[in-house]
């Protein structure tokens, strides 16, 4: 059994009270929105090379202590070091050894993307065998097909791939999308990821996938153009990427983006603007999908 502290604090004592607490003892600590499932709640979107969003304005920092502990002395310690002039409302909870194994594998059930395409984690039975089931768990890298912008790309994969068609997966990930394409019918997938660990992860889900995909880490590098490009990664990367991504559609191919939240689409499709004019084809959760189409070749 275990200890956990709920305190209340502001956006801007929360980190520090935070950082106070695993100085004096606490095994973790985590920083959620008190106002979570009320109309106050605030949601928080970030991405790398972003100015970081302040916390929210009622914050609740849940602290971890072993049950011999002594709270009343860590957490006045944290409170002072945080700047605080006493100890914030609190209240404690107990939390019981669990098998956590177990915990975490009920979190996870099988998802239908489409009619023919389910992903089943490896300790489920497939509820429809007959149709197209990929085997994947949560791991280290991104991309269960739980999240909105990877289940766009999942569902534009299996309405856009024609069978025999090359794929290009950039921002690779846990492999989901490419497994997902050769399972579809692609004749080859390559698949980049900025990340060594997300290369391993994908090619250990492939083998797993019973598929081959052509893994690279993006120091590599890549020739060669392919009829689907898809990228699910963020709205700032994807701009940067914008003359590399076009430059490896084949003619007449398609590229889909997400990872964009609908209010960065016009960013997004402005980048691309020079080498591709790209739409907005689909929308979830506040997250979108972007496609485009190259024009064939005309001319000599």
């Amino acid at each position: 059994m275990w200890l956990s502290v709920i305190l209340q604090a502001d956006a801007a004592r929360a980190e520090t009270l935070s950082e106070a607490l695993m100085e004096h003892g606490a095994l973790s600590v985590s920083i959620d929105d008190a106002d979570a499932g009320t109309e106050a709640e605030r949601p928080q979107f970030g991405e790398p090379g972003m100015h970081p969003a302040s916390l929210w304005d009622h914050s609740r920092v849940v602290a971890l202590f072993d049950p011999d502990a002594d709270l009343a002395s860590a957490l006045s310690a944290a409170a002072g070091e945080a700047g605080l002039d006493a100890v914030p409302p609190f209240h404690i909870e107990e939390v019981e050894e669990q098998n956590w194994v177990q915990l975490t594998q009920s979190q996870f059930d099988p998802i239908r993307v489409t009619d023919r395409l389910w992903i089943v984690p490896s300790w489920h039975a497939a509820p429809d065998p007959d149709a197209i089931n990929l085997v994947l768990d949560p791991g280290m890298a991104f991309g269960t097909g739980s999240h909105p912008t990877t289940r766009l790309c999942l569902e534009w994969l299996a309405t856009s791939l024609q069978p025999g068609q090359s794929v290009l997966d950039y921002g690779c990930g846990s492999g989901i999308l490419g497994i997902a394409a050769a399972r579809l019918g692609a004749g080859t997938v390559t698949g980049v990821d900025i990340d060594e660990k997300a290369v391993e992860t994908a090619a250990d889900n492939a083998r797993n996938n019973g598929v081959h995909l052509t893994l690279l880490h993006s120091s590599t590098a890549l020739d060669g153009q392919f009829d689907r490009v898809v990228a699910n990664i963020l709205t700032n990367p994807l701009k940067m990427l914008a003359p590399l991504l076009a430059s490896h559609i084949a003619p007449g191919g398609r590229i889909a983006l997400s990872g964009v939240l609908e209010a960065q689409a016009d960013q997004v499709i402005a980048a691309y603007a020079p080498y591709i004019a790209l739409r907005v084809a689909d929308l979830s959760d506040g997250w979108v999908r972007l496609e485009g189409v190259r024009p064939e070749q005309t001319g000599p």
